[in-house]
């Protein structure tokens, strides 16, 4: 078969811990966003868009939604004969029954998969950021500096710097020395989590590493560092347009109000560049005679019957009357019932907030509602608390 230039893995299968009650049932890439999407839809349509037509999911944590979202990849236009889409979770061999140890072990766990397309480059990508970029433009700056290995950086508020690994460069963009996570970072230059290696250099650094038992088998921790020992050419990709590592619940609820902005920070409607999602078949959003919404993005299968202000609001989602709901994001299948308040709130899928029950405050951090919780009548959640089922039943017991 014809050899394919490059193919892309999509390393899925993080716990997301930060996300809290949002990935209690669901991997993170797989967590609702904007409306309609979900945070893997923007990866696989950066593939799309950049003409990579081979892409390997590898899904570790609670695959089962982000196993069946992703189907055929019809979604994307990634159900090829030869090539498309391809979910690689964890499996058994004569040898080992091991699950990923690191993002670097994840990806040698399936050279098979990659061997078989015989690729000139290998992508790698996270499932778990929101952005559009042209993966194809950084392809041929990697092939036009002759790197071993091309990383996007981007710059980052200096504050927030020592939570990224940090790039350092020097005046051809050559990548010099990495920080992971400096506590006195001397660059503000973050690493996006999108490498591109050149195959045979991959092969071999990841072998190589797979054998050392004192390895953490990461990409930043030990890969990197050590192409650098062996003076391999690493090159840093500029990259100054919108991204956001969503791995938290402020992050999280910050992009998604990036989208109200006007204009806004990150625009979902650009036709040159479409974002695909598998989209639910329901009616359009019904807005009744008095309700009031605005600023808001209202995707279809809603009732809205009271007031809706700065908010994202999912598939089917329910607002009755006398209900209001403010700078907020409320995820597919959820009821806010009449007289309920929710602000500066996430409100996961298939959720019931009841009558008079209030989530979150016009200030302070952000109010979350796990995955099918039913809060009672008049239940309060508190700024920067997260309640499900489970946490309700907990406190109605001990207040007994």
């Amino acid at each position: 078969m014809k050899r394919k230039k490059c193919i892309a893995m999509l390393l899925a299968g993080g716990q997301g811990s930060r996300l809290g009650l949002l990935t209690k049932v669901m991997a993170k890439p797989a967590v609702p966003f904007g409306g309609k999407y979900r945070i893997i839809d923007f990866p696989l349509s950066n593939c799309t868009n950049s003409n990579i037509d081979t892409v390997g999911v590898l899904t570790q944590y609670r695959p089962l939604e982000l196993n069946s979202y992703i189907g055929s990849g019809q979604t994307w236009d990634l159900d090829l004969s030869y090539g498309g889409v391809y979910v690689l979770p964890p499996y058994a061999t004569a040898d080992s029954s091991e699950w990923y140890k690191g993002t670097a072990n994840a990806i040698f766990q399936n050279f098979g998969f990659i061997e078989q397309f015989d690729p000139e480059y290998v992508l790698v990508l996270s499932g778990d950021h929101i952005y559009k970029m042209d993966y194809n433009k950084m392809l041929q700056e990697h092939i036009e500096k002759g790197a071993d290995v091309t990383i996007a950086v981007r710059p980052v508020p200096w504050e927030v710097a020592p939570s990224f690994g940090i790039m350092n460069v020097d005046g051809e963009n050559n990548i010099i020395e990495f920080e992971e996570k400096p506590k006195q970072p001397k660059s503000n230059l973050a690493s996006m989590g999108v490498y591109i290696f050149t195959w045979e250099i991959m092969k071999k650094y990841l072998t190589d590493d797979n054998a050392d038992p004192n390895s953490k088998n990461d990409f930043g921790k030990n890969i990197i560092p050590n192409l650098l020992r062996d003076n391999k050419k690493l090159y840093a990709y500029a990259f100054t347009s919108y991204w956001k590592d969503v791995g938290t619940i402020a992050s999280l609820w910050e992009a998604n109000m990036d989208l109200l902005k006007d204009p806004p920070e990150f625009d979902l409607t650009d036709p040159r560049w479409k974002i695909y999602s598998r989209t639910p078949v329901m009616p359009p959003h019904y807005i009744a005679p008095g309700a009031e919404v605005t600023g808001s993005m209202i995707t279809e299968g809603c009732t809205i019957k009271g007031t809706v202000k700065n908010s994202v609001l999912f598939a089917g989602v329910k607002v009755a009357e006398g209900a209001v709901v403010e700078d907020s994001v409320i995820m597919p299948g959820s009821s806010i019932e009449f007289g309920a308040i929710v602000r500066r709130a996430i409100v996961a899928e298939n959720c019931v907030i009841g009558k008079n029950a209030y989530v979150g405050e016009a200030e302070g951090d952000i109010a979350l509602v796990g995955h099918g919780t039913a809060l009672p009548e008049g239940y309060r959640v508190k700024a920067g608390e997260q309640v499900d089922t489970e946490e309700i039943t907990r406190r109605e017991a001990a207040e007994k």
